[in-house]
Protein backbone atom coordinates (compact mmCIF):
# COMPACT_ATOMS: atom_id res chain seq x y z
CA UNK A 1 0.00 0.00 0.00
CA UNK A 2 1.09 3.49 -1.01
CA UNK A 3 2.30 6.09 2.21
CA UNK A 4 0.37 9.46 1.29
CA UNK A 5 1.41 11.24 3.95
CA UNK A 6 4.19 13.95 4.83
CA UNK A 7 5.41 13.39 7.86
CA UNK A 8 7.27 15.59 10.00
CA UNK A 9 10.62 14.07 8.87
CA UNK A 10 10.16 14.97 5.47
CA UNK A 11 9.89 18.74 6.05
CA UNK A 12 13.14 20.86 5.16
CA UNK A 13 13.00 23.63 7.63
CA UNK A 14 16.18 24.11 9.23
CA UNK A 15 18.15 27.28 8.34
CA UNK A 16 21.58 25.35 7.76
CA UNK A 17 19.68 22.93 5.51
CA UNK A 18 18.45 25.76 3.23
CA UNK A 19 21.53 27.68 2.87
CA UNK A 20 23.68 24.34 1.93
CA UNK A 21 20.87 23.99 -0.78
CA UNK A 22 21.12 27.25 -2.46
CA UNK A 23 25.06 27.32 -2.60
CA UNK A 24 24.99 23.72 -4.07
CA UNK A 25 21.50 22.91 -5.47
CA UNK A 26 20.70 22.55 -8.81
CA UNK A 27 17.15 24.88 -10.14
CA UNK A 28 15.38 22.83 -12.94
CA UNK A 29 11.73 24.77 -14.04
CA UNK A 30 8.82 23.50 -15.78
CA UNK A 31 5.84 25.65 -16.68
CA UNK A 32 5.03 28.15 -13.14
CA UNK A 33 6.93 25.39 -10.94
CA UNK A 34 10.57 25.43 -9.90
CA UNK A 35 12.57 23.81 -7.66
CA UNK A 36 15.94 23.46 -6.58
CA UNK A 37 17.84 20.22 -6.07
CA UNK A 38 20.66 18.70 -3.76
CA UNK A 39 21.58 15.32 -4.24
CA UNK A 40 23.49 13.09 -1.89
CA UNK A 41 27.01 13.84 -1.96
CA UNK A 42 30.27 11.62 0.18
CA UNK A 43 31.22 15.14 1.56
CA UNK A 44 27.59 16.29 2.89
CA UNK A 45 25.35 13.47 3.52
CA UNK A 46 21.33 13.67 3.44
CA UNK A 47 19.66 11.11 5.93
CA UNK A 48 16.25 10.88 3.80
CA UNK A 49 14.23 12.79 1.44
CA UNK A 50 13.49 16.84 3.01
CA UNK A 51 11.06 19.22 0.64
CA UNK A 52 10.23 22.26 1.65
CA UNK A 53 7.59 25.14 -0.20
CA UNK A 54 7.69 28.75 -0.85
CA UNK A 55 5.82 31.14 -2.57
CA UNK A 56 7.45 34.89 -3.08
CA UNK A 57 5.64 37.73 -1.35
CA UNK A 58 6.58 39.37 -4.35
CA UNK A 59 3.86 38.00 -6.65
CA UNK A 60 1.66 37.24 -3.64
CA UNK A 61 0.95 40.15 -1.12
CA UNK A 62 -1.54 38.66 0.84
CA UNK A 63 -0.71 35.54 2.73
CA UNK A 64 -3.98 34.15 2.55
CA UNK A 65 -3.17 33.74 -1.07
CA UNK A 66 0.66 32.69 -0.80
CA UNK A 67 -0.64 30.10 2.10
CA UNK A 68 -3.28 28.48 -0.37
CA UNK A 69 -0.56 27.89 -3.14
CA UNK A 70 1.64 26.26 -0.56
CA UNK A 71 -1.07 24.04 0.42
CA UNK A 72 -1.73 23.13 -3.21
CA UNK A 73 2.54 22.67 -3.48
CA UNK A 74 2.32 20.14 -0.89
CA UNK A 75 -0.38 18.56 -1.53
CA UNK A 76 0.68 17.82 -5.23
CA UNK A 77 3.99 16.47 -3.56
CA UNK A 78 2.14 14.30 -1.10
CA UNK A 79 0.13 12.74 -3.86
CA UNK A 80 2.93 12.08 -5.97
CA UNK A 81 5.56 11.21 -3.53
CA UNK A 82 6.71 7.89 -5.57
CA UNK A 83 7.14 9.81 -8.90
CA UNK A 84 8.95 12.30 -7.13
CA UNK A 85 11.24 9.62 -5.16
CA UNK A 86 12.29 7.82 -8.43
CA UNK A 87 12.44 11.03 -10.11
CA UNK A 88 15.00 13.19 -7.77
CA UNK A 89 16.11 10.05 -5.67
CA UNK A 90 15.49 8.84 -1.80
CA UNK A 91 18.18 10.93 -0.72
CA UNK A 92 17.76 14.40 -1.90
CA UNK A 93 16.90 17.35 -0.49
CA UNK A 94 14.68 20.14 -2.49
CA UNK A 95 12.33 23.13 -2.79
CA UNK A 96 9.61 23.77 -4.56
CA UNK A 97 8.70 27.47 -5.56
CA UNK A 98 5.60 28.70 -7.68
CA UNK A 99 7.55 31.64 -10.13
CA UNK A 100 4.15 33.53 -10.93
CA UNK A 101 1.84 36.25 -9.87
CA UNK A 102 -0.85 33.98 -11.46
CA UNK A 103 -3.11 32.42 -9.07
CA UNK A 104 -3.61 28.69 -10.42
CA UNK A 105 -7.35 28.27 -11.07
CA UNK A 106 -7.84 24.97 -9.46
CA UNK A 107 -5.25 21.93 -8.13
CA UNK A 108 -4.91 20.22 -11.09
CA UNK A 109 -3.58 22.37 -12.97
CA UNK A 110 -0.60 22.54 -10.68
CA UNK A 111 -0.41 19.00 -10.46
CA UNK A 112 -0.28 18.44 -13.93
CA UNK A 113 2.92 20.81 -14.15
CA UNK A 114 4.33 18.81 -10.77
CA UNK A 115 3.83 15.77 -12.82
CA UNK A 116 5.81 16.84 -15.93
CA UNK A 117 8.66 18.54 -13.68
CA UNK A 118 9.02 14.93 -12.35
CA UNK A 119 8.92 13.19 -15.72
CA UNK A 120 11.47 15.61 -17.36
CA UNK A 121 13.62 15.68 -14.32
CA UNK A 122 13.49 11.86 -15.03
CA UNK A 123 14.15 11.70 -18.80
CA UNK A 124 17.39 14.27 -18.18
Amino acid sequence: MQSFKYPKAEKLKKNTEISLLFDKGKWRSYGHLRIIILKDKPGQPVENLRLGVSVSKKYFKKAVHRNRIKRLLRECYRLNKDLFKSSFGEKTMAMLFWASPEMPAKFQDVEAEFVKLCQMQKKA
